[in-house]
């Protein structure tokens, strides 16, 4: 369960891209932020994802990561180059494998190897139809497997990815959109694996070209021009919409807190980790914001922008224990441990006004044209400090 938003340079208020998700997994699966620098490597190297070793490439680019702890991929980032990627388990009529690259690896080699929203996608797919998708999405259940839809997005453009095992399409988003959980293309997208159309004919997934609509096609129940607004899917894009010409980090944020339909999920599953990202048109200087903490409504978002190696990250994984001492394990005990309503109504209002000031800094920054990687720096460790107060006070 997750929901990823993007709102385009058309959509928002000071023109950037915004992109949003909310990175639902099991209540306890521990998820950090973590960092991986720009790295080169030789002929013949191999990298190890989750389960499976492919090739690698000579170099690598820099990446921000919300990762849980135990695998090698991440739910989502972002790297230097400004791309970001946010991924959704989806269910297809096609079969699942037992072994293969998790959608998660698929986001983080996606990460490390492109350079734009469009290349990251070509590399993506090209990716998946070599060594397909497969393997176990939890820890705890390695019976659990999915395909994966995405959305990859840039200062200047997004796609919304979307396969069934090494079958892909692709939609090119106008304006706003958002994915959560379902095949959501309708169509024919705007380009796709040659021979997918075919290959749905002969499965008997649909009867000729004409009646190929791939939300449907491939999911096999109907699928309304409209979603219900009681959806994730449905809320999200309702408040997108309602929303364009008007939306900025601060208010994506809020769409990832919103409890009506559970964009913001509690529970057996919950919203582990959360990344809000502004991808800048001026170049490299995008800042993103992530919790590095479980629910976004009882968390605090930090700012974070490339070069980051001042700024509080931790050594990518994966982890082979868990650590105590994570700020995401001791954030947690400490929300579970403190349910009072009163006292959670105090930790709610310092929440509220801590980053309140934190982004008040940010756009302080911005508005005088600092340097944004020094500035960004002090700011990112000032939210950092204020966030491990709170768990204290």
């Amino acid at each position: 369960m997750c929901d990823t938003l993007v709102a385009l340079r058309n959509s928002t208020e000071n023109g950037n891209v915004i992109f949003a998700k909310n990175s639902d997994r099991p209540q306890n699966e521990i998820q950090l932020i973590t960092y991986a620098p720009k790295f080169h490597y030789n002929e013949g190297d191999t990298v190890n994802c989750t389960y499976i070793s492919i090739p690698q490439i000579n170099e690598t680019a820099a990446i921000l990561l919300s990762q849980p702890y135990w695998m090698w991929g991440a739910e989502m980032g972002a790297n230097e180059y400004g791309v970001v990627i946010g991924n959704e388990a989806v269910y297809t009529h096609e079969p699942l494998r037992s072994e293969g690259l998790l959608g998660m690896d698929l986001l983080r080699l996606g990460l490390e190897r492109g350079n734009s929203a469009y290349n990251t996608t070509k590399i993506i797919t090209e990716i998946l139809e070599k060594y397909h998708q497969g393997g176990g999405c939890s820890y705890e259940d390695s019976t659990w497997t999915y395909h994966n839809s995405f959305i990859i997005a840039d200062s200047k453009e997004a796609y919304i990815l979307e396969t069934a095992d090494d079958w892909w399409i692709v939609e090119k988003v106008i304006d706003v959109r958002s994915i959560s959980n379902g095949i959501s293309i309708r169509g024919k997208g705007d380009f796709r694996r040659e021979g997918i159309i075919n290959h749905a004919i002969e499965m008997g997934y649909c009867k000729d070209e004409d009646d190929f609509d791939f939300a449907i096609t491939f999911s096999g129940s109907y699928a309304s021009n409209i979603n219900s607004p009681l959806s994730r899917g449905g809320k999200s894009t309702s408040l997108l919409k309602k929303n364009i010409g008007k939306i900025t980090p601060s208010l994506m944020m809020e769409f990832l807190r919103e409890h009506d339909v559970g964009i913001c999920m509690h529970g057996g599953f919950e919203s582990t980790g959360s990344q809000v990202s502004e991808l800048r048109k001026e170049g490299n200087d995008s800042i993103h914001w992530l919790t590095g903490s479980t629910l976004p409504c009882l968390s605090i978002y930090k700012p974070y922008t490339f070069p980051l190696e001042n700024q509080k990250v931790l050594k990518s994984g994966p982890y082979k224990k868990r650590n105590s001492d994570w700020y995401w394990t001791r954030h947690s005990h400490f929300i579970r441990t403190h349910s009072n309503l009163d006292l959670k109504n105090q930790y709610l209002s310092k929440i509220e006004l801590i980053e309140k000031d934190v982004i008040d800094q940010v756009k302080k920054v911005i508005l005088n044209d600092q340097n944004i990687k020094s500035a960004i720096e002090k700011i990112n460790s000032h939210a950092w400090e204020m966030a491990e107060e709170l768990i204290y006070f």
